[in-house]
């Protein structure tokens, strides 16, 4: 079947999630308490061990293939416009979020601002931190690494929605 990588995330979440209520139903039926008074087989849960190791084995083989699917394709896709795969974007977005969110604080720092006199509140001192740059460099930095970061988020999103991968179970 073909995928689109957005495609492919939803049925992986839901892969997963088959998988760990298969978990929980199986810790919920393993092992069970009855009283000593009740006859064992009337509260015995069912279960399989065999049936549900073996159900445990095609969803995880089935999830490993997906996941592989995905790889294989986020490491061969180039996204327009970037000259880098998909694997690529993923570590280079977050690159560029950090930048941005440390970019913000500089720009939005005074040229000169007034130190908290803490412990020495009695003192007539009066301390000052100056920026160290030019909070227009700052800011100009700022704009242009958030519109790097709006269009590679935008053109990943695109890929992810458009470009599709085969897939078989």
């Amino acid at each position: 079947m073909k995928l689109t990588s957005a495609e492919a995330a939803k049925v992986l979440r839901k892969m997963n999630d088959d998988y760990e209520a298969l978990l929980a139903r199986e810790h919920a039926s393993e092992v069970f308490v009855a009283a000593i008074s009740e006859n064992v087989e009337d509260v015995r849960p069912e279960y399989d061990f065999a049936k549900t190791r073996a159900e445990e084995q095609a969803l995880a083989e089935k999830i490993r293939k997906l996941k592989h699917a995905i790889n294989v394709f986020n490491s061969t896709t180039e996204v327009p416009g970037f000259g880098m795969t998909i694997d690529a974007m993923l570590v280079y977005i977050p690159q560029l979020t950090r930048s941005r969110n440390k970019l913000a604080q500089m720009k939005s720092r005074l040229p000169k601002e007034r130190v908290e006199a803490g412990f020495r509140s009695a003192s007539n001192i009066i301390d000052y931190r100056y920026a160290n740059y030019d909070i227009a460099a700052a800011q100009a930095a700022y704009d242009e690494v958030s519109n790097r970061l709006a269009k590679a988020q935008t053109a990943l999103d695109l890929v992810n929605s458009t470009a599709t991968f085969e897939y078989s179970e």
